[in-house]
């Protein structure tokens, strides 16, 4: 497969991205590429340049912001957590400045897509930032998702349930394997949907504080129902043959930082680590039995996770009840690195050989 043709393919799923004019005074010696993925939870950046085996990070910022905090409620952005995402994009101004990044692309989800006032909060961003925020659709949201995390597939899987967990929508894909006729994420994906349920939403409907089992309970049963729809588009409720789970999420790496038992959250021994799905169930019931200050004090779970952690569980359980594995691999990976896979194949510095993972 050409390069050009990778380029043409990844072009076709935005025409978003476009060059940064940062502040450095100095200019890089090799183009440095950003990233940012601002979430109805999160607002997260990656900065990395090219190198021979795909892209080297050289810094990266994660806050947590709840953009979305009562918008299902309102359907409104509320002042105090645009104030709060406007501080955290500050700092990332300030990050991309100081790295002397070249180009970038800025991407916000289903807070911004959903809110009445997401027009107003664009603009307001870019008056007191700088940064021009994309919204992106929900389908731009999943084939950038598959392809920042495709390459931990299990090459022996004929095909992936993929899922990414957010915190105002869940998008899932079902990913076949790579072929001589399918070569790209795109061409891979046999069918997709974002369902309209994420960890701060739900967490909002049912509580994340006080959370019973019978609450747990409903919520699974919701996610569940959200499903069926995508069931039936698979082929009248037939389920893929040989595959496995793929998540890429805070809830996923949150549980596998549980089950590791981490003093505090590593990327290094999380990402790509395999988990069996009776290790999740056990990890669940144990969350269920905490109340909140114990949840809290889980190093890996902590405040801004307490109320959220059991939502999220409840999403990852109703996918692992729909569709049964014995195995889910864990991405700490995913939107940004999929965006930066984009700007450098655009640009021709994408590697040859790491073409078939986008």
């Amino acid at each position: 497969m050409s390069r050009a043709f990778v380029q043409r393919e990844l072009t076709s799923l935005s025409g978003g991205s476009r060059p940064f004019s940062g502040g450095s005074a100095t200019a890089p010696s090799h183009p440095i590429y950003a990233a940012l993925d601002l979430g109805t939870n999160n607002c997260r950046l990656l900065m990395a340049r090219p190198s021979r085996d795909g892209f080297r990070v050289v810094d990266a910022f994660s806050r947590i912001v709840r953009l979305g905090e009562g918008l299902s409620a309102t359907n409104t952005l509320a002042d105090s957590a645009i104030e709060r995402t406007i501080e955290a994009l500050k700092i990332c101004r300030n990050k991309m400045d100081n790295r002397g990044v070249t180009r970038a692309r800025l991407i916000a989800t289903e807070a911004c897509r959903s809110a009445g006032n997401n027009l107003e909060f664009i603009a307001r961003v870019e008056k007191e930032t700088g940064l021009n925020i994309e919204i992106i659709d929900r389908e731009t949201e999943a084939v950038l998702a598959a392809s920042g995390c495709a390459a931990l597939a299990d090459p022996e899987a004929d095909s992936v349930v993929l899922f990414d967990i957010g915190g105002g929508s869940t998008e899932i894909v079902w990913l076949d394997q790579a072929d001589d006729n399918h070569t790209t994420v795109r061409s891979r994906i046999r069918e997709w949907s974002s369902l309209p349920v994420g960890v701060v939403c739900l967490a909002e409907r049912h509580g994340g504080r006080h959370v019973t089992r019978q609450i747990y309970a409903a919520m699974v049963a919701e996610v569940e129902s959200l499903l069926q729809p995508f069931i039936s588009a698979l082929g009248h409720g037939k389920l893929p043959e040989k595959f496995h789970l793929l998540g890429t999420s805070g809830t996923v790496t949150t549980l596998a930082g549980v089950h590791l038992g981490l003093p505090r959250y590593d990327r290094r021994q999380v990402d790509g680590i395999w988990m069996a799905d009776h290790q999740i169930r056990d990890i669940i019931d144990r969350l269920l039995g905490m109340n909140y200050h114990e949840r809290e004090a889980s190093p890996c779970i902590g405040t801004e996770r307490a109320d959220l952690v059991l939502s999220g569980c409840a999403i990852l359980d109703a996918i692992c009840n729909v569709f049964p594995s014995d195995r889910i691999r864990v991405a700490d990976r995913g939107l940004r690195e999929g965006i930066l896979m984009q700007l450098m194949a655009e640009d021709g510095v994408w590697p040859q050989t790491q073409a078939g993972a986008i």
